[in-house]
């Protein structure tokens, strides 16, 4: 598409940098807004309009005539899409208070993003410039002959219309505060006495009132108020905390969590968009694995475009296996914590292993590839669902998870807009000093960086149970009358 618009392939790898760039740069910026919007007027209303605004930008793009018309139109897509943090944080309020649940329901949207990144570029490729393709089919003086890439943005607006159209209806808020159950109507409506139902036989004239406050115990008790007391499980007294001021949301945690998938968004990111150039740069015929040294890697493995799309299509098969079979599993044996520890530290494994791809004979190429994004798709695959599941578990209250999403698919955003060119001036920098694995060392160390910063996150254990003891007192008798004592028990 870049090419089409420059009319030449000089400068195409970087003005499709920038073209990448613009979305994760404009979704940068309103991440948080949107998470912060979806929290005061809903989850439903701010998705539906992020798909609506990514079906503005699908049009914007199928009828630019430019490379900045392009730009414009990626642009405002990202400016109008904070759906990545407000999905974020329905599937969390869907799953509730279910932590066994969580591997499975967090594992669904790096899966459907899996398969999405296989029809995508199938959608892409069978219907752009279709007066070429389907000559019989489209005149070459239509308007898909003076908008190439009109059909497959088309395409896809369609799907994001059906989509918009099945969340209006079909799709039910999640916002633990905007249930039917929680407005003013259904409040003002409501009853605080439920109602028993009659009873037959010889429990047809009950000798207790089961609806009094002061059944199950020997005397009548006059409830004048509640008081609240926590404690520490040796029985000392702390002090009462108040809930969480808007201020005092972005916690320590909080704060590392977001970091590390940042770090994680960064190299990942790097990787993604290293591979395909490392995949068709041109290969050093001479490269002899008993001569060359760890650092005199140069070029990659020279492969055509077709041979690419080949690759990157068993990569997403290999992503799809993992995501479905072994995500699950480990999560359910290690546990979230310990499996997030695992993945991160051996995740700088899959940087530092495919420069020496470029060392391989000519039979071992494909073996190579597949085994390097096997142990790739391994941390990469488990590592972003861990993080969602600890931001959720870390977030001081529900009221404020749309927000630290948001906060999160702002961080990710603003790293995925920095890696693209960063690692590709490294692999142009590889490349004239005879060693392109530079740029693969670099993201690696990145993922280093990563497990040193794990000493910095703490899972909070934290633990709170509510116990309410009715206190017998008879009225006649007690000068203080109290009724109900709430006592929360806090587990260090």
């Amino acid at each position: 598409m870049v090419r089409g618009f420059l009319g030449g392939q000089s400068d195409a790898s970087f003005y499709a940098g920038i073209l990448i760039s613009s979305f994760a740069l404009s979704e940068a910026l309103t991440g948080m807004f949107w998470g912060t919007l979806s929290d005061k007027v809903g989850r439903k209303p701010v998705l539906l309009l992020g798909c609506a605004g990514t079906m503005l930008s699908m049009l914007l793009m199928g009828f630019a005539t430019n490379f900045w018309m392009a730009l414009f139109g990626r642009a405002v897509g990202g400016l109008l899409n904070g759906n990545i943090g407000v999905i974020q944080t329905m599937v969390g309020e869907l799953v509730g208070d279910k932590p066994q649940y969580e591997p499975r329901a967090y594992a669904v949207m790096p899966f459907v993003w899996s398969i999405g990144t296989i029809i995508g570029p199938i959608i892409g490729g069978l219907l752009c410039n279709p007066n070429e393709t389907y000559p019989a089919l489209f005149s070459e003086s239509g308007v898909f002959a003076q908008f190439p890439y009109l059909l497959p943005n088309l395409v896809c607006a369609a799907l994001l219309l059906i989509s918009i159209i099945a969340g209006l209806f079909i799709l039910e808020e999640t916002h633990p505060d905007l249930q039917a159950w929680s407005t003013k109507t259904e409040f003002e409506n409501s009853v605080a006495d439920t109602p028993l139902k009659a009873t037959v036989g010889s429990i047809a004239n009950a000798g207790a009132d089961l609806r009094a406050e002061s059944y199950g115990t020997f005397n009548r008790v006059d409830i004048q108020k509640s008081e609240t007391w926590i404690v520490s499980a040796d029985g000392s007294s702390q002090p009462s905390s108040n809930p969480p001021s808007s201020e005092g949301i972005m916690t320590r945690q909080i704060i590392m969590l977001v970091t590390a998938l940042g770090i994680f968004t960064y190299h990942t990111m790097a990787y993604d968009h290293l591979l395909p150039i490392f995949l068709e740069d041109n290969r050093i015929s001479d490269v002899s694995t008993l001569s060359a040294s760890v650092f005199d890697i140069s070029g990659g493995l020279g492969m055509t475009t077709q041979q690419v799309g080949v690759i990157m299509a068993v990569n997403g098969v290999i992503a799809l296996l993992i995501q479905a079979v072994a995500f699950p599993l480990f999560a359910e044996w290690l546990g979230v914590w310990k499996l997030f520890l695992m993945v991160t530290i051996l995740h700088p494994i899959a940087y530092f292993i495919v420069p020496f791809i470029a060392l391989l004979p000519s039979n071992l190429i494909y073996p190579g590839i597949y085994a390097a994004l096997t142990i790739r798709n391994f941390p990469y695959i488990l590592a972003y669902p861990l993080i969602l599941i600890l931001i959720k578990e870390a977030c001081p209250k529900p009221s404020v998870l749309g927000k630290i999403n948001g906060l999160a698919a702002s961080a990710g955003a603003a790293c995925r807009t920095l890696a693209p060119p960063i690692a590709g001036l490294l692999y142009g920098l590889g490349g004239r000093l005879g060693f392109t694995g530079i740029a693969w060392w670099a993201s690696g160390f990145v993922a280093v960086l990563g497990g040193f910063q794990l000493f910095c996150i703490k899972r909070d254990r934290r633990k709170k149970s509510t116990v309410r003891v009715p206190c017998a007192v008879p009225v006649e008798n007690s000068l203080e009358n109290k009724g109900v004592v709430r006592i929360i028990v806090t587990e260090v």
